[in-house]
């Protein structure tokens, strides 16, 4: 069959589409900006049709609410990255977490989470009968291949990304026209406090380098200090509009990478609409599912690796926490560790964890004599290569637990430094 024909019988409303989802059925959804809104909506509102219906998702970028209270009969969330929108029915106990590594959330669903229905987010199909992923394929891709069902929100305001970001018009079921714009994620506020650790951070990116970046004020925050660099690359889980800046501004060429030179490569993007259409049919960014993008002997090819990302919390051992408060979950480990361990089998690579040295408004310190009680450790002490805040540069790879202690004291609040001290006679008195 022709597969304009094809896409014509699969076309429907997206009342019809979302009723051929069925109770006890694992929902995986499209990850972040890439989330079909519309299709979460309608499923929504077709709520006293389900019973138990799991939701799974990373970020989500939605109303999330299948995650309210008063939902527990229809939908029950389980989170492999907690958001907003999903944060209090995970820590209330109305939905789940699954911890995993990003690049091996694909196998999850190859395995112990098999996708009976994927709600997913494409473009109009082109000339062949290819419709594009656009901003999210990460682990969308492998939910769709993966999925008993595929609903699709077909939205001709999605960019048209390259890479390995098309499905044909034969492997998704339902089709649901509906145009809107892609969410937006404002630009973050930089402080003083942000620029001094984007600054920091800068200082140990070399000509040339290839980055990882995560997204809010200090990965934004560190590309303001990069404007003098050089030939520098891009290899991340994801990136935002200031990395188009750096790409009009001649600073991101791509040019030395020694592997996929020339190429930015990522798995997912958040932004604002200048990066949606910056990415558009742009031949200089390719996207790859998340178990490539950010598979750590991927990213090793990449010689000169930097990764760039934040944390809650530090301890003098040089544990990092980055998803939780004590036991309170607010996020996930996402591609953190992907990615230290990544810089760390390149040559000459770097990972750097950057941080406010203080919290709730400068009243609570982020290094600390020991992790929250509860407190998830993200990155582990054999991981941590750099620590950056605001005070300053710590470089714990290769230093004993006496050495971690005093550089981590050293680029604390000094308002904290006493205390820290004290606790570091305590340990370290004897030695």
């Amino acid at each position: 069959m022709d597969w304009k024909e094809l896409y014509k019988e699969k076309t429907m409303t997206a009342e019809d589409a979302v009723k051929k989802i069925k109770s006890g059925n694992r929902v995986v959804i499209g990850h972040a900006v890439g989330e079909p809104s519309y299709i979460v909506e309608k499923m929504v509102q077709n709520k006293e049709q389900y019973e138990n219906v799991e939701i799974v998702h990373m970020v989500a970028m939605g109303k999330g609410e299948y995650a309210q209270p008063g939902m527990e009969k229809h939908f029950r969330h389980n989170s492999i990255f907690v958001g907003g929108c999903t944060r209090d029915a995970v820590n209330e106990g109305r939905g789940d977490f699954t911890p995993c590594f990003f690049y091996e959330v694909p196998k999850l669903f190859k395995t112990t989470l098999p996708v009976d229905v994927a709600l997913i987010q494409v473009t109009p199909p082109d000339s062949h009968g290819y419709c594009c992923l656009g901003v999210s394929i990460d682990y969308t891709m492998t939910a769709a291949k993966e999925a008993k069902l595929v609903i699709a929100q077909v939205n001709d305001q999605m960019p048209r990304t390259m890479g390995d970001t098309f499905l044909h018009v034969s492997e998704i079921d339902c089709f649901v026209e509906h145009s809107a714009p892609i969410i937006e994620l404002g630009l973050p506020k930089i402080g003083d406090i942000e620029r001094a650790i984007g600054e920091n951070c800068a200082a140990l990116v070399q000509d040339g380098d290839t980055l990882q970046l995560g997204i809010g004020a200090i990965p934004d925050a560190v590309l303001l200090f990069l404007k003098d660099k050089k030939d520098l690359g891009i290899h991340s889980e994801m990136f935002s509009d200031g990395v188009v800046e750096l790409v009009e501004a001649g600073v991101v060429t791509n040019c030395k990478k020694t592997f996929h030179p020339g190429k930015m490569i990522v798995t997912f993007l958040m932004g604002t609409k200048r990066l949606y259409d910056f990415v558009n049919n742009n031949p200089a960014v390719e996207m790859y599912s998340v178990d490539y993008v950010n598979n750590p002997t991927v990213i090793m090819k990449n010689d000169n690796m930097v990764s760039i990302n934040s944390c809650v919390q530090v301890d003098l051992m040089g544990q990092v926490c980055s998803e939780s408060v004590g036991l309170k979950q607010i996020s996930g480990v996402g591609g953190q560790v992907d990615f230290v361990r990544g810089a760390t089998l390149s040559k000459n690579g770097k990972s750097i964890m950057a941080m406010p040295s203080t919290a709730a408004k400068g009243s609570i310190s982020k290094i600390v004599p020991l992790l929250d009680e509860g407190a998830t450790v993200t990155t582990s002490r054999n991981d941590v290569d750099y620590v950056v805040t605001e005070f300053g540069v710590a470089k714990l790879k290769g230093k004993t637990l006496k050495q971690r202690a005093a550089a981590l004291i050293n680029i604390a609040h000094p308002k904290f430094r006493d205390e820290l001290n004290e606790e570091f006679e305590k340990r370290f008195s004897q030695n």
